[in-house]
């Protein structure tokens, strides 16, 4: 970015917001006013081209078809791609983490060819992961604990030039101990709830990744309300 005013794309909501993952879009612009920082919101329909001047980029979950048809037109199109280039921040979720990847998993258990801005490979697992996720961030990133609801069939493998987001305390994730993965400034995760809204330590790590600086604290009281009453409940369930 040249300046401190962020742009946010929000992709294909008519295909891609099966879990209420637009709160991601709510979040962001919201933490970013409390800095003082205006954000432009771009709710990008799937019938329309991909700017490539975005700071932000959001993909939520969707189910089988829509995200195969999401694949489909955002590998066509390209400027998502072409942003990632020119160092946009990606955030994907569930559907859009796997649609980040090199491959997924399509409705018949075929393997499909996603965007590969992350080196991962998606297919379909024999069970499937339905309830609350909690996990410890990778230390560089400098995020507390996460917390989520994942609701997915998928098993994800994480290739030389992916890092592993988070290593799981509590649920599924990726299906090999950890939960989501990062390539620079591209991360997928498979945590709805939606994601930002429990964890505001992550929504401000896209942010500062947008801005390219620290920013200022927030009072987090509400916010950390929140994520503190789904982590005691997760983890005093498991006791």
């Amino acid at each position: 970015m040249s300046s401190d005013r962020i742009k946010i794309v929000w992709i294909y909501p008519d295909l891609l917001s099966t879990y209420g993952d637009q709160g991601n879009t709510i979040v962001l612009e919201r933490r970013a006013a409390l800095r003082g920082i205006p954000t432009e919101t771009v709710s990008l329909r799937s019938d329309e081209p991909v700017p490539a001047d975005g700071d932000i980029y959001l993909l939520g979950g969707g189910e089988d078809r829509p995200q195969i048809l999401a694949a489909q037109r955002l590998g066509n199109d390209g400027g998502l791609a072409r942003a990632v280039q020119s160092g946009a921040v990606v955030f994907g979720v569930c559907a859009g983490y796997q649609i980040l990847g090199r491959e997924f998993g399509g409705d018949e258990g075929q393997q499909l060819p996603g965007l590969g801005l992350l080196d991962i490979t998606s297919g379909r697992g024999e069970q499937r992961a339905v309830g609350e996720i909690v996990g410890d961030v990778a230390a560089e990133l400098n995020v507390p604990r996460i917390t989520g609801f994942e609701n997915h069939q998928g098993v994800t493998r994480l290739g030389p030039n992916a890092r592993p987001f988070a290593q799981v305390v509590h649920g599924i994730g990726n299906g090999d101990g950890y939960e989501g993965a990062y390539t620079g400034r591209v991360l997928g995760t498979y945590m709805h709830g939606p994601a930002l809204v429990r964890n505001p330590g992550l929504a401000d790590l896209l942010l500062t990744w947008a801005v390219g600086r620290e920013l200022q604290p927030l009072d987090d009281s509400w916010a950390g309300r929140l994520r503190e009453e789904r982590l005691n409940a997760v983890m005093n369930a498991g006791a």
